[in-house]
């Protein structure tokens, strides 16, 4: 059973006139007005708790701020695509079970939609919308000819064998197969999905559609391991990111890369190999913090041989160089760069209030409440946001379907280079933004992809 939702945003002028540009203030002043008009037009319900209407307020507050036209903010408070679908999978013991998968596509006038499958037991409508909306902004940040999507199956991976999660790729698949496509809409790895899941996704997509005149199928999806056209460097790619935007920023904020001191959150892909570049740098990693509890070191802890442990244990706990600290003291240690890589809304009020740093780097998606942004900013610790710091994965995602596109493959040195030079615009872009419209650096990050996609929409129109 498949539920679509398709809006294609017709253009509203006459509101545009109605709204007008003369409520809006000068550039820099950001009085919300226009803002909450939108809100009211959609029926838009304010809600601090809803992660979706968390990240269109920010989108809103940056077109405000640039004062972008009305079509602009309406199409992007709202996604395109909502696709929904319930499927049965045979599980191991005999007997189906009915699982229910998303896939939104908020925004394509920038390319192709572009976003991960996430396989989490919380995935929701909203949850999907949200991570949608990022990655539009993502896109349009880092410069790359996609727009934004986002996927995900409401399952717990950890308690599935790799038969049944093979079994319950596949059957996504072939329920979503008509929405997406190498030219159209092209998934890649989140949290809970890796390069095999990815491997499955593409096998099951060139098998059902190897009767069509579509000879560059397996680009449908990226993160894919090498051996089968996945890209070098895409498993290190966002926590690459996120030191290559350190890097750039760090000297401007008074922080020297090397001897820095950092703590993590998770100590997955991301944060782990966030956690060995960071070290490569000269930086230390006092602490981390999973789902297994909190680790110190003073000395700091050996991000190689903690990446081994996890990989043995599934958790940080127990790591023989360090030892167990409570949750309060993981918040609490000064550290100059605090470095959020796993879930989204893990800082809030108490937390950002009990943290001692100079910087947060948000290597997660949205990991920062509201609440907690402003309790921050409060204490005048510098936020990187995730749509900046995050934006290594689907960067080099755009290298592999350039790739599998021209049927080549880039040594990793070309792969590096690239992502740098993609990273630095980035945070040039926002910085540049900060200073010229006097914001903070989440709000600056939004506007430069805003204005971004605003110069889009005034070449290309909107149809009909």
């Amino acid at each position: 059973m498949t539920t679509t939702h398709t809006d294609h945003h017709a253009d509203l002028d006459m509101a545009t006139t109605q709204h007008g540009s003369a409520s809006i203030t000068a550039p820099g002043i950001h009085n919300g007005t226009f803002q909450r008009r939108v809100w009211d037009e959609l029926g838009l319900q304010r809600d601090t708790d809803n992660l979706y209407l968390q990240t269109i307020d920010s989108v809103l507050k940056a077109c405000e701020i640039i004062d972008a036209r009305h079509h602009v903010q309406i199409i992007l408070a709202q996604p395109k695509n909502e696709i929904m679908v319930h499927f049965p999978v045979k599980m191991d013991h005999g007997h189906h079970a009915l699982f229910k998968g998303y896939r939104v596509q908020h925004n394509n006038a920038l390319g192709p939609y572009k976003g991960g499958i996430r396989f989490h037991a919380d995935v929701s409508l909203d949850h999907v919308k949200a991570l949608a909306a990022l990655m539009t902004m993502k896109c349009s940040l880092v410069r790359i000819p996609f727009g934004g999507a986002k996927g995900g199956i409401k399952v717990d991976p950890r308690a599935c064998s790799p038969n049944e999660l093979m079994r319950i790729t596949r059957r996504f698949v072939s329920a979503i197969a008509p929405q997406i496509g190498p030219n159209f809409d092209i998934p890649a790895p989140d949290v809970g999905t890796n390069s095999q899941i990815m491997a499955w996704f593409a096998d099951t997509y060139i098998n059902i559609t190897q009767n069509t005149p579509n000879t560059d199928a397996s680009a449908v999806v990226t993160g894919k391991p090498v051996e089968f056209g996945g890209s070098l460097g895409r498993e290190k790619a966002t926590g690459q990111g996120v030191i290559d935007v350190l890097v750039e920023l760090l000297p401007e904020l008074g922080i020297n890369m090397k001897g820095c001191s950092a703590s993590l959150i998770g100590y997955g892909n991301v944060g782990s190999w966030a956690a060995r570049l960071l070290e490569e740098r000269g930086g230390r990693l006092l602490t981390v913090m999973d789902h297994t509890g909190a680790i110190y070191n003073e000395r700091g802890l050996d991000a190689h041989a903690l990446a081994e442990h996890v990989a043995r244990s599934g958790g940080v706990a127990g790591f023989p160089g360090a030892e167990a600290i409570s949750v309060d003291d993981f918040y609490s240690l000064e550290v100059d760069v605090f470095i959020p890589a796993a879930l989204e809304q893990m800082i809030d009020v108490d937390q950002a209030d009990r943290m001692n740093c100079k910087v947060v780097a948000e290597a997660a998606n949205a990991p920062t409440t509201p609440a907690g942004d402003a309790v921050l900013r409060e204490k005048g610790v510098e936020v990187l946001p995730a749509i900046l710091c995050s934006a290594g994965g689907v960067t080099v995602s755009y290298f592999e379907w350039v790739q599998n596109k021209a049927q080549v493959q880039w040594d990793a040195e070309r792969v590096d280079a690239e992502l740098n030079r993609h990273m630095v615009l980035a945070a040039r872009r926002t910085q540049l933004a900060r200073h010229r419209y006097e914001v903070d650096m989440r709000t600056a990050a939004y506007i430069a992809a805003t204005e971004h996609i605003r110069k889009v929409y005034a070449v290309r129109g909107i149809f009909p």
